[in-house]
């Protein structure tokens, strides 16, 4: 028997509230430069920074000529939440963290409205180091740094992880999925030896593009909070 969302429509009135207001007017990006240190253990802190220095070594990558700043990671590496998206804008490149600009602002609305922010949650991208006028990355490309964030979810080991738009959908998950469909489920997924829940919903750029989907985003984001209670 399949249980029906229900929305209440002043939760969802609370919610739009919440994700829209301040957003549209300020173009500015985000400063996240990190004062906070996460007590990670010696193995996870070593581990990630191999796994960055590896990525910052790749060799004739033109994404990664073509850059400013990888992007690596933004939030609490002991967080039992990681979220991946696409691949780093503008703002991004020139801070070197990810979701700083204006999807980064309706990202952090959005993880208000069930009460986390970037000190609970972890977060990344399947690519590094920002594509060219910020198009999609190619299927070479995704291919290319797949085994990188592979790793890098091994290494989190989320209980959560939240996929973030059908780029990183199609990268971890697989292409003959379609983001419409597989938004609001959740999938049993092992990377590597982390064993992780998987849930798929609109990245907030998307949003920006399509209010009308915020509906369904509430609907993930309700999800994710009650599982992690």
């Amino acid at each position: 028997m399949i249980k029906k969302n229900k929305i209440s429509p002043i939760k969802l009135i609370k919610f739009y509230n919440l994700i829209n207001y301040n957003l549209i007017y300020n173009n500015k990006a985000i400063n996240r430069y990190k004062k906070d240190t996460f007590q990670i253990s010696a193995d996870k802190a070593e581990n990630l920074v191999r796994l960055k220095e590896t990525i910052q070594n790749i060799k004739n990558c033109s994404l990664k000529d073509g850059s400013t700043n990888m992007v690596f990671s933004d939030g609490n590496p002991k967080s039992k939440i990681m979220l991946v998206g696409e691949a780093p804008g503008a703002s991004e490149d020139k801070e070197g963290l990810p979701f700083v600009g204006r999807a980064g602002a309706l990202l952090d609305k959005m993880l208000a409205a069930i009460d986390l922010d970037r000190k609970k949650v972890y977060i990344s991208n399947i690519i590094n180091y920002r594509p060219p006028s910020n198009r999609r990355p190619t299927d070479e490309e995704i291919k290319r740094y797949l085994p990188f964030i592979t790793k890098h979810i091994e290494i989190i080991n989320p209980k959560i992880l939240v996929l973030l738009g059908s780029t990183a959908m199609n990268a971890l998950i697989g292409n003959e999925v379609v983001i419409s469909k597989m938004r609001g489920k959740w999938i049993e997924k092992k990377f590597g030896n982390c064993k992780t829940s998987v849930i798929i919903t609109f990245h907030p750029a998307f949003l920006m593009r399509q209010p009308a989907q915020k509906k369904m985003a509430w609907i993930d984001l309700k999800m994710i909070r009650d599982k992690n209670i």
